[in-house]
């Protein structure tokens, strides 16, 4: 923008041919960013290397994930923010270990591009997403609660699951399918046995309200007679290596080749092939691997590969070039094969591997997380980061994807993921169910109350979606946006905003929400519930100043009707007003960019202790429903008074005096500390049982060796975490990967490729 401060980056060539770039800000910057990230919400301090990596079981320290987002957002000490993107998509470091420095390093030279200053993180974020794009607007659908597993192994299995969802009145709306459906781990087909009628299927689950999400791989078994290898070889698809004779790669089939998805035609070729595979009935596609992972030393293909990338993307060039974008390209096709097989529908596409800029085409989680209650701590920041590089539309592995969770950890987790923009339970094969009837009553309960609180909410996160996908604003943001100049809020990682509504969330094992200290930002912040408040849900606040639509207790999206009776919360600031916003369409397609959309603005007010709330101005033809409105008035301590009224005409209702507002409020306080007392929590069973040696489970062990560390969790079948060589802090089994970082291990990598290094423990 013009007049703006200049930020004026150093940089250099070393010798060895790394372009680095030096950024200093002023003392007590603190930054953010940097995509999908483990370990803290706040960066500083941190390094990071942009190479999307199969990282199976990653932790705190893990340098690279799925995801490269070269991107920094930089909160300066009086709140104003300035963003910056190393416009790169080779490997690339992010070092802000030096304080208030930013440093970009990359091995060919790139340009960097800086957004702002602005006075708040939202605006950069805003800037950035118009540079990179917005987000696509999600069906509504696919912001219901998702229930995966790797891998539910027949039909049959999964109609059972979907029926318990509806038998138990726990809301659903997406069943996803993983590798096992497939005939020998061969994309686009069907395993004849197990899932012999898949259309049967699909049309059974979409009479109870169920949509269905397969997993595509870019890894195409090397087999004549399979049509996709047939075709694709007679179409001359396959990326290269420097030979000119096709990659062949191992992943789950075997041996693949690998779609080169850097060439609009070969994306095309691919796009074809998910248009006929629409036709089962599929509603949505899920690309994993993609990398793209396969079981070498290196975890994924050779960079002296050849890509025959378009000239308007680089043109041909050797898969260090290409290898962070590989995702990102593969979900687009698979995304425009699904436009290609229906124009009235908006595709659901989920990927793991992205580039900064692929939220245009896809969702992302946080890859293959772990059941334990780090994971579950770090899942907020990992979630927020992502929406702070322009990715609002993720979520983790509710319930932690690899390993057992405990009932109270799986409850918790349900509790804070059902809040989360994108909301989906997936475990791994091997571990014990984790759907939510899975652990008990109790556990069973609070996901119950998790998930109808997040249907209710769906109105308003909804509209979230809308306004991110107009103006580029992130759905889920740090507690720092309330007030960006507190540094006091800076660091918080377990409350998180989801616009005017405030989660405050508790990772402790032994704590509740409730039973927390959550810092609030300055201003009115009116707690409320809906008559659900348990000691292992979070927390809820709503801002004073803003309205908050609320929606029914649905089991899935598609019970809902515009004419349903529609409740607004109201929280008045100082000055005794509000006012909210509600967006409203068909909920799929694309008539709201014609126009066919009702977005509402309502205001309340009060004059003289008479609070009127009314529709101060709407956009869109949509013309407004014949329903009722149910208006409640917050006056803290999680007191409200309520009305009834008819949307669309002026609600009046007399504030109460100031006498009887305290009596409310107390009566209210006392009523939830008694509901807290008297609901039995998720019992404390997290201490393994029944097996020799697990009393070691909790504690872990660090070996210094010379110039090595060795950190391991060692119960019997226990983790290595990390191995780290001190003085060079190299990779510790050396390849080009991670040179500066290094890799995990687990004890039976079976899953992600990498090193097998086997431990014994025998007591």
């Amino acid at each position: 923008g013009a007049g703006r401060p200049a930020v004026v980056p150093e940089c250099e060539v070393v010798g060895d041919d790394v372009h680095r770039v030096l950024i200093k800000l002023p003392s007590g910057t603190s930054f953010y960013g940097t995509g999908e990230a483990s370990g803290p919400l706040e960066r500083t301090g941190k390094r990071v290397f942009t190479w999307n990596t199969d990282a199976w079981g990653y932790g705190s320290g893990t340098t690279s994930l799925y995801q490269s987002h070269p991107w920094v957002l930089s909160i300066l000490p009086d709140g104003k923010s300035l963003g910056v993107l190393a416009d790169t998509t080779r490997r690339c470091e992010i070092d802000l270990r030096q304080e208030s420095t930013i440093k970009f390093a990359a091995l060919s030279a790139y340009p960097i591009i800086t957004f702002g200053p602005f006075d708040t993180p939202a605006q950069v974020v805003a800037s950035l997403s118009h540079a990179i794009g917005t987000v696509s607007m999600p069906s509504k659908w696919a912001l219901g609660y998702h229930q995966c597993r790797f891998s539910y192994k027949s039909s049959e299995r999964v109609l059972e699951v979907i029926r318990t969802f509806r038998e138990k009145g726990i809301p659903c709306d997406v069943v996803w399918m993983d590798i096992d459906y497939m005939d020998g781990f061969r994309c686009f087909t069907f395993d004849n046995n197990r899932f012999a009628d898949p259309k049967s299927m699909v049309d059974d689950l979409h009479s109870i309200g169920c949509k269905s999400i397969w997993m595509l791989d870019p890894g195409i078994k090397e087999e004549k007679g399979y049509f996709v290898y047939d075709g694709g070889s007679e179409n001359d698809v396959w990326i290269k290596k420097a030979d000119g004779s096709p990659f062949i790669g191992e992943v789950w089939p075997g041996d693949c080749v690998f779609p080169d998805f850097t060439s609009e035609r070969i994306r095309t070729w691919w796009a074809r092939l998910v248009r006929d595979f629409i036709s089962n009935g599929v509603d949505g596609i899920w690309n994993d691997m993609n990398e793209p992972a396969m079981t070498t030393t290196t975890k994924t293909m050779p960079e002296s590969n050849i890509h025959r990338g378009d000239a308007d993307i680089g043109g041909v060039q050797n898969h260090s070039y290409y290898h962070n974008v590989y995702g990102m390209l593969m979900a687009r096709s698979t995304y425009e094969g699904m436009v290609m097989y229906n124009t009235e529908k908006r595709p659901f596409v989920l990927t793991r591997a992205g580039f900064i800029g692929s939220q245009r085409y896809a969702a992302t989680w946080t890859g293959d997380n772990l059941s334990n209650w780090e994971h579950l701590h770090m899942s907020l920041s990992m979630v927020l980061q992502l929406g702070l590089s322009g990715q609002p539309l993720s979520g983790p592995d509710i319930g932690g994807f690899a390993g057992n969770a405990t009932p109270r950890l799986f409850g918790r987790w349900m509790g804070v993921g059902a809040l989360f923009p994108f909301s989906r339970g997936h475990s791994e094969a091997g571990t014990v169910d984790h759907e939510p009837w899975s652990f008990g009553e109790e556990c069973e309960e609070v996901c119950r109350l998790a998930l109808l609180r997040r249907y209710r909410l769906l109105p308003h996160i909804y509209t979230l979606f809308y306004v991110s996908h107009k103006k580029g604003t992130p759905v889920a943001a740090p507690l720092f946006f309330a007030d960006p100049q507190d540094t006091e809020l800076r660091k918080i990682e377990t409350t998180f905003l989801l616009g005017p509504l405030l989660v405050c969330a508790s990772t402790l094992p032994d704590k509740g929400a409730h039973e927390c200290a959550h810092k609030l930002p300055n201003g009115i912040w009116l707690p409320f519930d809906f008559g659900d408040s348990h000691p292992d849900l979070p927390v809820l606040y709503l801002r004073g100043g803003a309205i908050l639509p609320v929606g029914l207790p649905i089991q899935h999206v598609g019970e809902a009707s515009l004419g349903d009776d529609l409740s607004l919360l109201v929280a008045l600031d100082e000055n005794g007003k509000a006012e909210g916003v509600l967006f409203e369409d068909a909920g799929d397609g694309y008539g709201f960019t014609q126009g066919d959309y009702l977005l509402t603005y309502y205001v309340a007010e009060v004059h003289s202790s008479v609070v009127s709330v009314k529709v101060l101005k709407t956009e869109g033809s949509l013309k407004r429903p014949k329903r009722n409105l149910n208006i409640s008035i917050l006056l803290g301590g999680g007191a409200m008074i309520s009305s009834r009224g008819v949307d669309g005409e002026e609600v009046h209702f007399t504030m109460p005096s100031e006498f009887e507002v305290s009596s409310l409020v107390a009566t209210s306080e006392l009523d939830l500390k008694e509901r807290l007392e008297t609901i039995r929590p998720i019992p404390d069973m997290d201490e393994p049982s029944g097996q020799e040696g697990t009393e070691l489970s909790k504690t872990l062990i660090v070996l210094k060796s010379g110039d090595w560390f060795l950190k391991i969790v060692p119960w019997i079948g226990g983790r290595i975490i990390s191995m780290t060589h001190v003085p060079s802090d190299s990779q510790w089994l050396h390849s080009r990967i991670e040179i500066h970082g290094y890799e995990e291990y687990s004890g039976t990598e079976y899953r992600s490729a990498g090193c097998i290094e086997e431990y014994k423990i025998v007591r």
